[in-house]
């Protein structure tokens, strides 16, 4: 399965240096999230569950 790897809309400006990219992985692995700046330096994957949890803490605390 080949990975369709989304950027992330807040990317593309002169001083990115914290970009991340998202990819849905193959039915039942989760996503992956990578450095866009390093795309094959590896992924990590997260289980929906642990994805879903991850967008509600960084909503929770955007200064982290």
């Amino acid at each position: 399965m080949i990975i369709q790897w989304r950027k992330s809309s807040y990317s593309g400006t002169a001083n990115d240096d914290v970009c991340v990219e998202l990819g849905r992985l193959a039915p039942g692995d989760g996503v992956g999230v990578r450095d866009s700046k390093n795309p094959d330096g590896g992924h990590l994957t997260l289980t929906s569950t642990q994805f879903t949890d991850l967008l509600s803490q960084l909503k929770q605390h955007p200064e982290r």
